[in-house]
C-alpha cells in the first residue's frame, strides 16, 4: 500500500511538471507544421490596399510652383500644447477626419467624399478637381494622401499592452507585437483575437501565429482601429510555474507539504 502511494504520488508530480510547462512549440511563431507543405505566399486578400473609413484622420499635402497658392489648399496650423507630442498631436489637428457622413473638410474644396477609397484614389481624385477647376498643368501639381499614423489597440497577455500609433502605411500583426514588446510566455499565441470595425459591422477573428499559415489570413496585416487581444494560457491560472525550474520548484514545495503533513500525522 505504502509503495503504491509513493507510485502515484510520482505520477502526479510527473503529470504536473509536463502539464505547467509551455512547450517550446506554443512560442514558436510561424512553423510550418506540416513538413510536406511549402511555404505559402502572403494572400492577396491580406495585403490589398486599406480603404478609409469613419474617424480616420488623413494627411493631405498639396504643392504647386507657386507656394502662396500651396498655401491656401492648406490647413491652418494649429498651436500644440507645451511638451506634448508634436509628432502624433500635429498630425491629429492638421489632419482631415472622415465625419460620420464619409467626408473631410478642406480649404476651398470644402466636402470631399473618402469613405471607400483608397488613399491612391483618394490623391487622384483630390487631384483632378485641382486641375478642373483651379490650376492648369503647367502648375505641376502634386498631391499626397497618407494617414495620420495607424493607430491600433493591442491588450492581454502582452509585455506593453494600450493604445499604439505606428508611423508607416503597412503593418502586420507580428511587427505589432514586436512594437509592443512581444507576447508573454503564458499568452496564447495558438489564438490572438483581432477585432475588427467594417462598413458591414464589428468582426471578430483568431489567428494563429505559431502557423506559417497565418500569412494568408486577411487579419495578417493591421487595419487602423484594430483591437488585438492575447488571451491566457491555463498555465496561468494554475500558478505551477512557465517553465521546467518554476515548475520543479512547485512540485518540491508541495512535495515538502506533503511529507511534512505525513510526518505530522503519523506522530
Amino acid at each position: 500500500m505504502k509503495m503504491n502511494y509513493k507510485i502515484l504520488l510520482s505520477l502526479v508530480c510527473a503529470g504536473l511538471f509536463f502539464a505547467s510547462c509551455v512547450p517550446t512549440k506554443d512560442l514558436i511563431y510561424l512553423q510550418t507544421k506540416d513538413k510536406s507543405e511549402t511555404i505559402a505566399p502572403i494572400a492577396a486578400s491580406a495585403s490589398k490596399p486599406y480603404r478609409l473609413q469613419v474617424n480616420d484622420i488623413v494627411r493631405i499635402s498639396i504643392k504647386t510652383l507657386d507656394p502662396k497658392m500651396s498655401e491656401i489648399f492648406s490647413p491652418t496650423s494649429v498651436q500644440i500644447p507645451s511638451g506634448a507630442d508634436k509628432s502624433e498631436q500635429g498630425l491629429y489637428f492638421d489632419g482631415f477626419t472622415v465625419d460620420d457622413h464619409g467626408n473631410i473638410r478642406m480649404p476651398i474644396l470644402g466636402e470631399v467624399n473618402v469613405i471607400g477609397y483608397t488613399l491612391e484614389e483618394l490623391r487622384k481624385n483630390i487631384e483632378k478637381k485641382l486641375l478642373e477647376e483651379y490650376f492648369n498643368k503647367e502648375a505641376n501639381i502634386f498631391v499626397t494622401a497618407k494617414l495620420a499614423g495607424l493607430r491600433f489597440t493591442i491588450n492581454g497577455e502582452i509585455s506593453s499592452p494600450g493604445i499604439k500609433t505606428v508611423f508607416q502605411e503597412k503593418l502586420n500583426i507580428l511587427e505589432a507585437v514586436a512594437h509592443s514588446g512581444d507576447i508573454t510566455i503564458t499568452g496564447d499565441r495558438k489564438a490572438v483575437t483581432v477585432m475588427r470595425q467594417t462598413p458591414a459591422g464589428l468582426e471578430m477573428h483568431d489567428i494563429d501565429l505559431t502557423d506559417i499559415k497565418a500569412t494568408q489570413s486577411p487579419y495578417f496585416y493591421v487595419q487602423p482601429n484594430d483591437y488585438i487581444y492575447i488571451k491566457p494560457l491555463p498555465q496561468k491560472s494554475w500558478g505551477t510555474g512557465k517553465t521546467g525550474i518554476e515548475s520543479l520548484g512547485t512540485i518540491i514545495t508541495v512535495l515538502t507539504l506533503v511529507t511534512t503533513t505525513l510526518l505530522l500525522l503519523r506522530k
